[in-house]
């Protein structure tokens, strides 16, 4: 009789061992997920997202083409931030360099640290969207009650296809994560 409780232990004993190796495994599949979406859609231009690569080339202006991108600022909902583009489009040809400004202001009484992330529209344009200075490579840093002017100079490549003639720029501001807890009641009030 003994055996049989013996038997039915060392099952569950294997079963436990079975199902905490598999919530480790998910575990660690959802670290690596995010790294690998980012790396996917850098690829293959998915969701708009810029390859993050800085033109070091000058390109040939393309005077019988124009293209008109439009500027998006977002906030995620954690930032406490006042955030918007100086203009809402301009015109361009590719190849021609151009500056723009976005605004961002700090509303609360707290320093706060934030990362820009930057898409365009659509996906496909993404690959031919290169910055060249942008405050989107660096984070940034807003005093309480501070308002900056943030550039952002870029090219639209000419080997654009050509049925692409207007293409989005958006930008999501984040909290910085070891500051989200800090100023996540600031948010609120």
């Amino acid at each position: 009789m003994t055996s049989q409780p013996k038997q039915q232990t060392n099952s569950n004993a294997k079963v436990i061992g079975r199902l905490m190796l598999v919530v480790v495994g998910m575990f660690g599949f959802g670290f690596v997920m995010v790294p690998i979406y980012d790396i996917f859609c850098e690829v293959t231009g998915l969701n708009g997202k810029t390859s993050g690569k800085r033109l070091t080339e000058v390109l040939e202006v393309d005077t019988n083409r124009e293209v008109v991108v439009e500027f998006v600022a977002t906030l995620n909902e954690e930032m406490p931030w006042e955030f918007r583009p100086a203009v809402d489009k301009v015109t361009v040809n590719p190849g021609q360099p151009t500056r723009i400004t976005y605004v961002a202001k700090n509303v609360t009484n707290k320093d706060i640290i934030g990362q820009a992330v930057p898409s365009v529209a659509p996906g496909k344009a993404a690959t031919y969207f290169q910055k060249t200075e942008c405050f989107c490579f660096t984070e940034q840093k807003l005093e309480a009650g501070e308002e900056k002017e943030m550039p952002v100079i870029f090219v639209v490549d000419p080997d654009l296809p050509d049925d692409v003639t207007q293409l989005a720029l958006s930008y999501t501001f984040f909290i910085k994560p070891t500051e989200a807890s800090k100023t996540a009641s600031l948010a609120h009030n």
